[in-house]
Protein backbone atom coordinates (compact mmCIF):
# COMPACT_ATOMS: atom_id res chain seq x y z
CA UNK A 1 0.00 0.00 0.00
CA UNK A 2 1.42 3.40 -1.03
CA UNK A 3 1.67 5.96 1.73
CA UNK A 4 3.40 8.48 -0.54
CA UNK A 5 2.84 8.93 -4.25
CA UNK A 6 4.72 11.68 -6.10
CA UNK A 7 4.18 12.24 -9.80
CA UNK A 8 6.32 14.57 -11.92
CA UNK A 9 7.27 16.86 -9.04
CA UNK A 10 9.42 19.87 -9.87
CA UNK A 11 10.60 22.72 -7.67
CA UNK A 12 11.97 25.99 -9.02
CA UNK A 13 13.35 28.77 -6.83
CA UNK A 14 13.68 32.29 -8.18
CA UNK A 15 16.78 34.07 -6.90
CA UNK A 16 16.64 37.49 -8.48
CA UNK A 17 16.71 36.89 -12.23
CA UNK A 18 18.14 33.40 -11.77
CA UNK A 19 16.03 30.24 -11.77
CA UNK A 20 17.28 27.33 -9.66
CA UNK A 21 15.74 23.96 -10.57
CA UNK A 22 16.07 22.08 -7.27
CA UNK A 23 13.88 19.13 -8.36
CA UNK A 24 13.24 18.08 -11.95
CA UNK A 25 10.24 15.90 -12.82
CA UNK A 26 10.59 13.38 -9.97
CA UNK A 27 8.14 10.50 -9.61
CA UNK A 28 8.34 8.29 -6.55
CA UNK A 29 6.22 5.83 -4.59
CA UNK A 30 6.87 4.85 -0.99
CA UNK A 31 5.02 1.96 0.62
CA UNK A 32 3.66 1.74 4.13
CA UNK A 33 6.24 0.16 6.49
CA UNK A 34 9.10 0.85 4.08
CA UNK A 35 12.58 1.86 5.28
CA UNK A 36 13.97 4.25 2.68
CA UNK A 37 17.15 6.34 2.51
CA UNK A 38 17.55 9.40 0.31
CA UNK A 39 21.15 10.18 -0.64
CA UNK A 40 22.92 12.76 -2.73
CA UNK A 41 25.74 15.30 -2.67
CA UNK A 42 25.27 18.95 -1.77
CA UNK A 43 23.02 20.57 -4.36
CA UNK A 44 21.46 17.28 -5.46
CA UNK A 45 17.99 18.24 -4.26
CA UNK A 46 17.75 15.89 -1.29
CA UNK A 47 16.95 18.66 1.21
CA UNK A 48 14.29 20.05 -1.12
CA UNK A 49 12.79 16.59 -1.56
CA UNK A 50 12.82 16.10 2.21
CA UNK A 51 10.93 19.39 2.62
CA UNK A 52 8.37 18.20 0.08
CA UNK A 53 7.91 14.81 1.73
CA UNK A 54 7.61 16.49 5.14
CA UNK A 55 5.00 18.97 3.90
CA UNK A 56 7.34 21.83 4.76
CA UNK A 57 7.14 23.10 1.19
CA UNK A 58 4.96 22.64 -1.89
CA UNK A 59 6.03 21.78 -5.44
CA UNK A 60 6.12 24.24 -8.32
CA UNK A 61 4.42 21.57 -10.42
CA UNK A 62 3.37 17.95 -10.10
CA UNK A 63 1.20 15.86 -7.79
CA UNK A 64 1.90 14.76 -4.21
CA UNK A 65 -0.54 12.39 -2.49
CA UNK A 66 0.19 11.60 1.16
CA UNK A 67 -1.77 8.83 2.83
CA UNK A 68 -4.68 9.34 0.46
CA UNK A 69 -4.65 13.13 0.73
CA UNK A 70 -3.63 15.52 -2.04
CA UNK A 71 -1.16 17.84 -0.34
CA UNK A 72 0.50 19.51 -3.33
CA UNK A 73 -2.04 22.35 -3.34
CA UNK A 74 -2.76 22.62 0.40
CA UNK A 75 -2.58 25.91 2.30
CA UNK A 76 0.05 26.52 4.98
CA UNK A 77 -2.49 25.81 7.74
CA UNK A 78 -3.56 22.55 6.10
CA UNK A 79 0.07 21.49 5.70
CA UNK A 80 0.71 22.28 9.38
CA UNK A 81 -2.12 19.94 10.38
CA UNK A 82 -0.66 17.15 8.23
CA UNK A 83 2.78 17.66 9.76
CA UNK A 84 1.50 17.58 13.32
CA UNK A 85 -0.72 14.53 12.84
CA UNK A 86 1.02 12.42 10.21
CA UNK A 87 4.77 13.10 10.32
CA UNK A 88 7.37 12.64 13.05
CA UNK A 89 10.54 14.67 12.44
CA UNK A 90 14.03 13.84 13.69
CA UNK A 91 16.73 16.45 13.01
CA UNK A 92 20.52 16.46 13.12
CA UNK A 93 20.52 19.27 15.70
CA UNK A 94 17.82 17.63 17.90
CA UNK A 95 15.71 20.85 18.11
CA UNK A 96 14.84 20.39 21.78
CA UNK A 97 13.61 23.13 24.12
CA UNK A 98 16.67 23.79 26.32
CA UNK A 99 14.77 24.80 29.47
CA UNK A 100 12.30 21.90 29.35
CA UNK A 101 12.89 18.37 30.57
CA UNK A 102 12.72 15.32 28.32
CA UNK A 103 9.12 14.60 29.28
CA UNK A 104 7.87 18.05 28.27
CA UNK A 105 9.89 18.00 25.03
CA UNK A 106 8.30 14.70 24.06
CA UNK A 107 4.76 15.67 24.98
CA UNK A 108 4.78 18.88 22.91
CA UNK A 109 3.14 17.37 19.79
CA UNK A 110 0.35 16.07 22.02
CA UNK A 111 -0.13 19.54 23.53
CA UNK A 112 -0.64 20.92 20.01
CA UNK A 113 -3.02 18.05 19.28
CA UNK A 114 -5.14 19.00 22.31
CA UNK A 115 -4.78 15.79 24.35
CA UNK A 116 -5.67 15.96 28.05
CA UNK A 117 -2.78 16.54 30.44
CA UNK A 118 -2.76 13.12 32.12
CA UNK A 119 -3.02 11.22 28.83
CA UNK A 120 -0.25 13.10 27.10
CA UNK A 121 2.10 12.86 30.09
CA UNK A 122 1.59 9.12 30.35
CA UNK A 123 2.08 8.58 26.63
CA UNK A 124 5.23 10.74 26.60
CA UNK A 125 6.63 8.86 29.60
CA UNK A 126 6.00 5.48 27.99
CA UNK A 127 7.60 6.58 24.72
CA UNK A 128 10.72 7.71 26.56
CA UNK A 129 10.84 4.30 28.25
CA UNK A 130 10.49 2.67 24.83
CA UNK A 131 13.59 4.46 23.52
CA UNK A 132 15.64 3.56 26.60
CA UNK A 133 15.35 6.79 28.59
CA UNK A 134 13.10 5.73 31.43
CA UNK A 135 15.70 7.01 33.91
CA UNK A 136 16.16 10.39 32.17
CA UNK A 137 12.56 11.59 32.02
CA UNK A 138 13.13 14.75 34.09
CA UNK A 139 16.57 15.63 32.71
CA UNK A 140 16.99 18.75 30.59
CA UNK A 141 18.94 18.64 27.29
CA UNK A 142 22.12 20.06 28.85
CA UNK A 143 22.04 17.16 31.33
CA UNK A 144 21.97 14.58 28.53
CA UNK A 145 24.60 13.24 26.14
CA UNK A 146 24.24 13.76 22.40
CA UNK A 147 22.93 10.26 21.91
CA UNK A 148 20.39 10.71 24.70
CA UNK A 149 19.22 14.01 23.21
CA UNK A 150 18.64 12.28 19.90
CA UNK A 151 16.66 9.57 21.66
CA UNK A 152 14.46 12.29 23.18
CA UNK A 153 13.98 13.72 19.67
CA UNK A 154 13.07 10.27 18.35
CA UNK A 155 10.58 9.79 21.20
CA UNK A 156 9.02 13.15 20.33
CA UNK A 157 8.71 12.00 16.70
CA UNK A 158 7.05 8.74 17.77
CA UNK A 159 4.67 9.97 20.45
CA UNK A 160 1.86 10.97 18.08
CA UNK A 161 1.91 7.59 16.29
CA UNK A 162 2.63 9.29 12.94
CA UNK A 163 2.28 7.73 9.50
CA UNK A 164 5.98 8.28 8.75
CA UNK A 165 9.20 9.11 10.57
CA UNK A 166 11.31 11.57 8.58
CA UNK A 167 14.90 11.70 9.82
CA UNK A 168 17.30 14.32 8.46
CA UNK A 169 20.97 13.39 9.06
CA UNK A 170 20.02 11.92 12.47
CA UNK A 171 23.59 10.88 13.32
CA UNK A 172 25.34 13.97 11.93
CA UNK A 173 26.23 15.38 15.38
CA UNK A 174 27.15 12.04 16.94
CA UNK A 175 30.32 9.96 16.96
CA UNK A 176 30.27 6.70 15.01
CA UNK A 177 29.63 4.44 18.03
CA UNK A 178 26.66 6.46 19.30
CA UNK A 179 25.47 6.95 15.72
CA UNK A 180 25.35 3.19 15.26
CA UNK A 181 23.30 2.83 18.45
CA UNK A 182 20.80 5.37 17.08
CA UNK A 183 20.59 3.47 13.79
CA UNK A 184 19.91 0.26 15.72
CA UNK A 185 17.06 2.09 17.45
CA UNK A 186 15.64 3.07 14.04
CA UNK A 187 15.76 -0.60 13.02
CA UNK A 188 13.81 -1.53 16.14
CA UNK A 189 11.25 1.18 15.36
CA UNK A 190 10.92 -0.10 11.80
CA UNK A 191 10.48 -3.66 13.01
CA UNK A 192 7.36 -2.51 14.87
CA UNK A 193 5.75 -1.44 11.60
CA UNK A 194 6.80 2.19 11.25
CA UNK A 195 7.58 3.82 7.90
CA UNK A 196 10.99 5.50 8.00
CA UNK A 197 12.47 7.94 5.48
CA UNK A 198 16.11 8.73 6.18
CA UNK A 199 17.99 11.62 4.54
CA UNK A 200 21.77 11.28 4.67
CA UNK A 201 24.99 11.81 2.75
CA UNK A 202 26.74 8.96 4.60
CA UNK A 203 26.85 5.66 2.73
CA UNK A 204 27.19 3.52 5.87
CA UNK A 205 24.09 5.18 7.34
CA UNK A 206 22.05 4.68 4.16
CA UNK A 207 22.96 1.00 4.14
CA UNK A 208 20.70 0.48 7.15
CA UNK A 209 17.72 1.10 4.86
CA UNK A 210 16.11 -1.49 2.63
CA UNK A 211 15.88 0.91 -0.32
CA UNK A 212 18.12 3.78 -1.40
CA UNK A 213 17.11 6.70 -3.63
CA UNK A 214 20.16 8.50 -5.06
CA UNK A 215 19.66 12.06 -6.32
CA UNK A 216 21.87 14.09 -8.64
CA UNK A 217 21.15 17.55 -10.03
CA UNK A 218 17.51 17.37 -8.97
CA UNK A 219 16.89 14.01 -10.63
CA UNK A 220 16.59 10.44 -9.36
CA UNK A 221 19.86 8.92 -10.52
CA UNK A 222 19.25 5.49 -8.97
CA UNK A 223 16.46 3.72 -7.09
CA UNK A 224 18.04 0.59 -5.69
CA UNK A 225 17.68 -2.13 -3.08
CA UNK A 226 19.93 -1.58 -0.07
CA UNK A 227 21.92 -4.26 1.70
CA UNK A 228 18.95 -4.89 4.00
CA UNK A 229 16.48 -5.05 1.12
CA UNK A 230 16.19 -8.81 1.31
CA UNK A 231 15.07 -8.60 4.94
CA UNK A 232 11.37 -9.27 5.21
CA UNK A 233 9.20 -6.29 6.06
CA UNK A 234 7.57 -6.37 9.46
CA UNK A 235 4.13 -7.91 9.53
CA UNK A 236 1.51 -5.42 10.55
CA UNK A 237 -1.99 -6.42 11.55
CA UNK A 238 -4.62 -5.11 9.15
CA UNK A 239 -8.10 -4.12 10.10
Amino acid sequence: MNIINIEHISKVYHLGIEEVHALRDISLRIDKNEYLAIMGPSGSGKSTLMNMLGCLDTPTSGIYDFNGQSVSTMSDNELAKIRNKEIGFVFQTFNLLPRSDALHNVELPLVYAGLPYAERRERAKQTLIDVGLGDRIHHKPNELSGGQRQRVAIARALVSNPSIILADEPTGNLDSKIGEEIMQLFEEIHSKGNTIILVTHEEYIAEHAARIIRLKDGLVEKDEIGSRGNIQKPKVATE
